[in-house]
Order: C-alpha cells, then structure tokens, then sequence
C-alpha cells in the first residue's frame, strides 16, 4: 500500500470495522471483522498474535492462530496495522500507522510509542541496486537500571 493508498484509508480508521476493510482493499468476512473490532476498539496498541488469540477466546470467536496470523499479515499489507519486530520470532502489530519509533522494554517486553520526529536519521547506505528505502524504523532497547 502506498502512502497515498494509506491516506485514503486513515479518515474511516475510528468508523465501522466493516468500512474500515473494505476502504483497506479488504473484503470483510466474519473472522476479518472480529479481529478488527477486537484489534481497534481500544484504541492504539501492541498485540502479538498470541495476545490476539487469547483476547478472541474470552470474547468467544473461534478462530485458528493460523488465521490470526494470516489476518494480521493481509491488515499489514493492506496498511492498516505496522509490524515491529522487535528480535527473532517475536513480533508486535501496531495499530498506530503513523510516523513514530518504539521503545522496548526488555525485561517486560512492553514497546512504547515515541514521535517519529525524536529521531534524526543523518544519513544511510545506499539501497541495493534495484531496490529503495521505503521507511526508517528506530526501536531503542531499554532495561532497568542496575543497582551497585
């Protein structure tokens, strides 16, 4: 999704789920919008898929991991949700998909939001031929400070 597809998309973010998926690109089929109604009624968030399959359990959807994940990746590639992969295997799905950078908290594994504009990148490497940068994402690593 392009910056200008996203931009179509973001005036219907705090509407109806089903116009949400549709102005996404996305049909809205009845697991489509059960994830979207527990993934956006709160609010911006961190989930995991894990966290989304126990949160779809109390509120008695059935659904597979296998179809979270699924459906976490088609909302990302629609643009409606950022993955932040904060190590190897384990990774979060932000619903805010504006310009912003995380903390995380490696000791509670929480990520924090901070503005995109607390960060200034002064320059990068070249792009590998055939290829271009298409964002920058900054996450600090944060632990408790130890005591002496």
């Amino acid at each position: 999704m392009t910056s200008s597809d996203r931009a179509k998309v973001e005036p219907v973010l705090g509407g109806d789920p089903a116009e949400r998926l549709r102005a996404a690109g996305l049909r809205p089929t009845r697991q489509r919008l059960a994830l979207a109604k527990l993934l956006f009624a709160r609010g911006p968030r961190h989930i995991t898929a894990e966290q989304l399959q126990a949160e779809a359990q109390k509120a008695r959807v059935a659904v597979s991991l296998a179809t979270i994940y699924n459906t976490l990746h088609q909302f990302t590639e629609a643009g409606l949700l950022r993955e932040v992969v904060v190590e190897a295997g384990r990774s979060y799905f932000d619903t805010n998909t504006h310009d912003h950078h995380h903390f995380f908290m490696v000791e509670t594994g929480e990520l924090v939001d901070f503005s995109g504009t607390e960060v200034a990148v002064s320059r990068l490497p070249p792009a590998p031929a055939g290829t271009e940068i298409d964002r920058v994402e900054v996450i600090v690593r944060l632990r408790g400070r130890q005591r002496a």
